[in-house]
């Protein structure tokens, strides 16, 4: 009992010791800046869709558009050293989190690991497009619901992953809503304020939409037995365009992505770490 104590104890003065590195939190704040960029960069691949352009809508398609810059390999390898930052710094919040005595403990410690989980899944696409290599995240969506449907049970599986994707949506609307995510910011004073709570709803509503619509298609490959219906990002916000008034709701949701990607730019500045 003691020596799980002791490995307790030193797993916590470890992640102390992360966080109080000055180092990890600078690259960790470009972490935000790459975030809001590939967001940026998302956002406009929608608008473009939805006035009748091309584009790949999801994280691929933004690294694609950075490895073809001008120094496209060297902006990639910041972007996963950046991500990879950011992940160890949510990785060590959450182990702290878990030692708070507060009725909210666990689940601020699961919703870091899932965000640090989502950031190295980043860095692992942007070392790949680095290399010269490809990473199509609606292929890998189409092959995991594959695998799930034929396993037993795998339709029922399938629904819970959709339905959870979609709660993950609804806690992005809400924190629009209750702009609960200035919370985590040393927010400025003035016009400042103003402006970085008004990109941060309009962002988290748009995120939330997203997020949403991509929990939607599991839930559809799972009932119409489909793996493909499963696409990804990219086909979530296609698919806006079937609605009534669909292309102008796709630019609106792109202009939100392109506003939480302004946002998360912000938040590298006055993120609480």
């Amino acid at each position: 009992m003691g020596t799980d104590e002791d490995a307790s104890d030193r797993a916590k003065d470890a992640a102390r010791m992360t966080q109080g590195s000055s180092t990890l939190r600078r690259v960790a704040r470009i972490g935000f800046v790459v975030l809001g960029v590939l967001h940026i960069l998302i956002g406009a691949a929608a608008i473009s869709i939805g006035v009748g352009g091309g584009g790949k809508a999801d994280q691929g398609g933004a690294m694609e558009q950075l490895r073809h810059s001008a120094i496209g390999g060297l902006v990639l390898v910041v972007v996963a050293t950046a991500l990879a930052a950011l992940a160890v710094w949510r990785i060590a919040d959450a182990m702290l989190a878990s030692a708070a005595e507060d009725a909210t403990k666990w689940g601020r410690r699961l919703k870091n690991l899932g965000i640090a989980a989502v950031y190295l899944v980043l860095a692992g696409i942007a070392v790949v497009y680095a290399a010269g290599g490809r990473a199509d995240p609606s292929q890998s969506s189409q092959t995991l619901s594959a695998r799930i449907l034929s396993a037993p049970g795998g339709e029922i599986l399938l629904v819970v992953i959709g339905l959870t994707v979609v709660a993950v949506g609804g806690g992005f609307v809400v924190s629009a809503i209750t702009r609960s995510f200035t919370k985590e910011l040393r927010m400025p004073p003035g016009t400042r304020r103003a402006g970085i709570e008004l990109f941060g709803v309009v962002g988290y509503l748009a995120k939330g939409v997203a997020v949403a619509l991509t929990g939607v298609l599991f839930v559809i490959a799972s009932v119409t037995e489909d793996p493909h219906k499963a696409a990804g990002l990219d086909a979530a916000l296609r698919g806006i365009t079937a609605l009534p008034y669909g292309p102008a709701l796709l630019c609106a949701v792109g202009a939100g992505l392109v506003a939480y990607g302004v946002f998360c730019i912000a938040r590298a500045r006055y993120e609480r770490m």
